[in-house]
C-alpha cells in the first residue's frame, strides 16, 4: 500500500480525509494507524470529518494477505480493526462517510460505525459478505449491525450475507442516502459542514448515551473473541 493512502485536507471546519490505495482500499495495518493519525489531527483542529474512498471502491475490507497468515496476523489486524471501528463509532466529533463504490466486510461496517453515510448512485456492492466465503462474523460486527441496520435486515444481512446496491443500502440502513458519484464530494462535504456546525459537547455526550452501552459490549467481548479467532471479516 502506498505511503500516502490516506490524505487530509482541511476544508473549514471539517477534516476531509481521503482513502484511496490505488487498489481495492483494504484495511491493513498501515491504512488503520494512517487513519488513525488522521483522526488524532482531526479532533485537535476540525469540527467534524469526512472520510471518503477511492472512485469505485470504498473498501473492501481487511488487507487479504494479512489475513491469510495465520491465527496471530489475522488477530492483530481484526483486533486493530475493532480499535478503529470502536473510536469511529465513539468519536466525540460527527463523522461523515462518502461511500464512493463497493463497501464489503470491514468495509459496510465503518460505515455503520460512523454516523452519516453518503452513497455514489452505482452498480456497486455493499454488505457483509463474510459468511458466503467461510467465515464467522466478528461480534463486534454483529453488534454494530445490530445498532445500525433496520431490523428487517438484519439476519437477512448478517446471517444470510445478503448484499446490496446502494438503492437497497439505504433501506437496509447502511447508507443514509446516495446522490450521483458527480455530486458526492460536494454534497457529502456539505453534510459534514452542517454536522460541524453543533455543540460539541451536547453531541459527543447524546451520542456517548446513545450508543456506550453497545460499545460496552463489545469491549466486554472483544478480549476473549481475540483470543480464539481464526479467521474473521
Amino acid at each position: 500500500m502506498s505511503e500516502n493512502a490516506i490524505g487530509y485536507q482541511l476544508e473549514g471546519r471539517v477534516a476531509a480525509l481521503r482513502f484511496d490505495d490505488g487498489k481495492a482500499n483494504a484495511l491493513s495495518h498501515a491504512a488503520i494507524d494512517g487513519l488513525n493519525a488522521a483522526l488524532d489531527r482531526a479532533e485537535k483542529e476540525a469540527g467534524a470529518v469526512l472520510l471518503a474512498g477511492r472512485a469505485g471502491c470504498f473498501s473492501a475490507g481487511f488487507d487479504l494477505p494479512t489475513m491469510k497468515a495465520g491465527p496471530d496476523a489475522v488477530r492483530s489486524l481484526v483486533s486493530a480493526g475493532a480499535e478503529l471501528l470502536l473510536r469511529v463509532y465513539e468519536a466525540p466529533l460527527p463523522i461523515v462517510m462518502a461511500c464512493s463504490g463497493h463497501a464489503l466486510a470491514m468495509g459496510a461496517v465503518l460505515l455503520l460505525g460512523s454516523d452519516f453515510r453518503i452513497g455514489a448512485a452505482g452498480d456497486f456492492k455493499i454488505g457483509l459478505n463474510e459468511v458466503s466465503i467461510r467465515m464467522t462474523l466478528p461480534l463486534f460486527a454483529v453488534e454494530i449491525a445490530r445498532d445500525r441496520l433496520s431490523r428487517r435486515h438484519f439476519h437477512r444481512s448478517v446471517i444470510q450475507a445478503e448484499i446490496y446496491r446502494p438503492e437497497g443500502a439505504v433501506d437496509a440502513g447502511y447508507l443514509d442516502r446516495i446522490v450521483p458519484t458527480e455530486r458526492l464530494a460536494e454534497e457529502a462535504l456539505a453534510e459534514a459542514t452542517r454536522l460541524a456546525g453543533l455543540p460539541r459537547g451536547a453531541f459527543s455526550e447524546t451520542k456517548r448515551r446513545a450508543r456506550g452501552a453497545s460499545a460496552e459490549r463489545i469491549r466486554r467481548s472483544l478480549a476473549e473473541e481475540m483470543a480464539t479467532l481464526g479467521g474473521a471479516s
